[in-house]
């Protein structure tokens, strides 16, 4: 059996390293990097660190809007599965890559399996909902991670081929947390365990504009506490454009993205974690590290429902508050797996057959 695995950015990249090793265990992968993360540092290195197979197509797509972007992902993919004639195509969570590779694989007939199905933040606006929402509704086969990510998919009327499997994330998480405990990042960083706060920001809602992106700055400035940022160089790159690379807070230190491990260690070594992204709030759940995440809302409802995240969009007064006063009491009772998400998926793949 010949599977095509579709990755494009740094989150997919660790979700694919377990089910890759666990898919060629008995059956051919064929692993599509869409270029959607081009930077060695958001790309490169985690194939390195996290044993990922080279891809055996770049795509080499690159940044652009969102509709150029994905034109160009499902015109080359086309011609990739065209030729290579797959028995199925995995996406993996709600990039355009996501999107591209199950648009492609569904109008050449090709089942398509998503991981990560059955997210929903409810907000319409963000890109990554609509492209969850297109590539669960043209799936064969849905990984869900949580019981609600169930539920979610039951309320639009998908219940065939949907199969709870835990989140493959926490597959990593578990498996890499004695490695990234080795690792000397703090040392390097000259920084004192649970002395910092550890942020990300990166979505379009957060930096595509100067307002909430000067806001979030603005924030981590006044918190009152040393703020370690390894800034997406997309967001740097808004701070120059909107001329906020200037005026950075004295307490807040950007640097270069890190490898994964590094990344671990530092947010197991942070007292709170400041983030936007879907898979650090799940991280920092994982680990028992509170969050405070700069959005409107989250499609990770359990670490909310449990006490560990609180989400506080991205006014400056709000985020300050919880960055100060927020602490979990919660006992951390949500299930996100056993840790063998990445076996189930493959041995369901085999299911297509």
């Amino acid at each position: 059996m010949r599977i095509a695995s579709v990755v494009g950015a740094r989150p997919q990249f660790i979700k694919a390293a377990p089910v890759s090793r666990e898919i060629r265990r008995h059956n051919e992968e064929l692993l599509i990097h869409t270029g959607q993360h081009y930077d060695d540092l958001m790309s490169d290195v985690f194939f390195r660190v996290l044993d990922l197979p080279e891809p055996d197509y770049n795509l080499e797509v690159g940044s652009g809007t969102h509709a150029r972007q994905t034109g160009e992902m499902l015109m080359r993919l086309e011609e990739v599965l065209v030729d290579e004639k797959p028995d199925a195509v995995l996406v993996y969570g709600d990039t355009n890559s996501t999107l591209s590779g199950a648009l492609a694989a569904a109008k050449l007939h090709l089942p398509v399996c998503h991981v990560e199905a059955g997210l929903r933040s409810f907000n319409r606006r963000m890109p990554e909902e609509l492209n969850r929402v297109v590539a669960d509704h043209l799936s064969t086969l849905l990984f869900c991670p949580t019981e609600t990510s169930v539920e979610n998919l039951k309320k639009e009327g998908i219940e065939k081929g949907v199969h709870l499997v835990g989140d493959v994330m926490y597959d990593v998480a578990l498996a890499s947390a004695q490695e990234a405990r080795k690792r000397d990042i703090l040392h390097r960083l000259g920084l004192a365990p649970k002395g910092y706060v550890l942020a990300t920001v990166h979505r379009p809602a957060s930096v595509d504009d100067r307002a909430p992106l000067a806001s979030i700055l603005r924030a981590f400035g006044e918190c009152g506490e040393p703020v370690v940022f390894p800034a997406h160089p997309r967001t740097r790159g808004r701070m120059r454009e909107f001329g906020l690379d200037a005026h950075v807070p004295s307490n807040v230190r950007i640097i270069d993205p890190v490898d994964y491990f590094d990344f671990l260690a530092l947010l197991i070594g942070s007292r709170k974690v400041a983030t936007d992204s879907g898979g650090v709030q799940k991280e920092a759940y994982f680990f028992g590290v509170p969050c405070v995440t700069l959005r409107d809302e989250t499609e990770w409802i359990e670490t909310v429902e449990d006490g560990w995240n609180a989400v506080v969009g991205t006014d400056t007064g709000d985020i300050v508050h919880a960055l100060r006063n927020f602490n979990p009491r919660g006992t951390k009772s949500k299930s996100f797996g056993d840790g063998h998400a990445a076996e189930k998926i493959a041995a369901l793949l085999e299911t297509i057959r």
